[in-house]
């Protein structure tokens, strides 16, 4: 069976208030276009669907386009879970629909997947389901797959207390052990003449992380050890981290998609992938991962010699499609006039940083030094809320109060 593994794609997602819908859409034409020349059966999409629980009409009617296309009719099989960003329960609104389509979502891990009896051979078919995990047939395929889903497994979602303590060490340990008896309950569907897999969307300790979720790594009470994944698993498909990697320390092949498109200026240079994976009953899985191009680039300038510098490099046509953090050194301070001729030069100037002569050089201790305070705020959430970001009415609550605030003691 060939599998193509994906996630975190975050429709609606903005750059700093920069739509990013036509770069959406060019990755899922990406996507789409790699399951038909790779011939995939089956397609993975391991959570953040979307960038928020209340996600735009434009973002869920790019949602259900894709994947009625990656369906092809319901000659593909396609999974999709729910990741932190998702809400579980709107996510799986459609799914009726999406069940006549060979399609199957989950939102929470008690979710109950049902058969789909009745569907004829050359569709993509249900033969056995339950809560969290799947038994898929798709034609032209002589034998299935046992899939374990598991949607993201945060206490709440688990809808139970782990710990009754409060201490790190604790709920770690809690964490962990819960993760291992759930993916043990489910790898006990798993076959030796199927197709074994597991696909979540979860923080695995040690993996590289990224701006977009650099707090998760902090809030140690949903990192899992590798030891979790069940180890009769051909391959465990990961969401949550945005670049592509392997878990290192796992027993089975285990790998993080990584999101399609570049979500933040650390993933500047960093290449974005899905992986295409091939799996016999009972054989070690063959991965290849597969460079998508979609998108525009997310790039820093640093013009040390200043306003003529980067003038220069527009007129060469430097990055011309790309996104692009900026820091200029200048002798005084830009004027607004400066500031629009900046934005004039170039469309895709999200940041300006003018460094001034004493500041060039200095160290910043924590790189918070140059964040907006929308995303310092949405930082302190992240690393307060085990990664999952705050939504569009939060942020804009706290710029109300901040900007209420900075009145009063001016």
């Amino acid at each position: 069976m060939r599998i193509l593994h994906t996630a975190d794609w975050h429709l609606g997602k903005t750059l700093e208030g920069r739509d990013r819908q036509t770069e959406q859409e060019q990755f899922i034409d990406e996507i789409c276009a790699i399951c038909n020349d790779e011939a995939i059966q089956l397609v993975l999409i391991a959570g953040d669907v979307f960038q928020s629980y209340t996600p735009s009409a434009a973002a869920e009617e790019l949602f259900y386009a894709a994947v009625d296309r990656l369906a092809d009719h319901g000659r593909r099989a396609v999974v999709v879970i729910a990741g932190n960003h998702d809400s579980p329960e709107r996510l799986c609104a459609a799914a009726p629909l999406a069940d006549r389509l060979g399609i199957t979502m989950v939102g929470l891990p008690s979710d109950e997947v049902r058969p789909t009896p009745g569907r004829p051979t050359q569709l993509v078919r249900r033969i056995d389901a339950g809560p969290s995990w799947l038994e898929v047939a798709v034609p032209g395929c002589d034998h299935t797959a046992v899939i374990a889903a598991l949607p993201y497994p945060s206490e709440s979602r688990l809808r139970e207390l782990l710990a009754a303590s409060l201490d790190d060490n604790a709920l770690v340990t809690a964490y962990n052990d819960r993760l291992a008896h759930i993916f043990s309950q489910l790898a006990a569907h798993f076959r030796s003449d199927a197709v074994n897999l597991a696909v979540s969307h979860l923080y695995v300790r040690g993996g590289i992380t990224t701006e977009s979720e650099e707090s998760i790594q902090l809030g140690t009470a949903y990192a899992v050890d590798p030891a979790v994944f069940p180890t009769a698993a051909q391959y465990i498909a990961l969401g949550h981290l945005h670049r592509p990697q392997k878990v290192a320390g796992s027993a089975v092949p285990a790998r993080y998609a990584g999101s399609p498109l570049a979500y933040s200026f650390s993933e500047a240079g960093h290449s974005k992938a899905v992986f295409v994976v091939d799996a016999r009953p009972g054989q070690p899985a063959q991965i290849k991962e597969i460079p998508l191009a979609a998108g525009r680039p997310l790039v820093r300038w640093q013009a040390t010699e200043g306003l003529q510098q980067v003038e220069r490099w527009v007129a060469e046509g430097r990055d011309k499609n790309a996104w692009i953090d900026l820091e200029i050194h200048v002798s005084s301070a830009l004027s607004m006039d400066d500031i629009q001729r900046l934005r004039g030069l170039h469309t895709g100037f999200i940041h300006i940083r003018p460094m001034l002569p004493q500041e060039v050089g200095q160290t910043r201790l924590t790189g918070l030094s140059s964040l907006s305070p929308e995303e310092l705020f949405k930082a302190f959430y992240q690393r307060c809320n085990a990664g999952a970001e705050p939504d569009d009415a939060l942020v804009r609550l706290f710029l109300e109060l901040a900007e209420s605030e900075e009145s009063e003691s001016a």
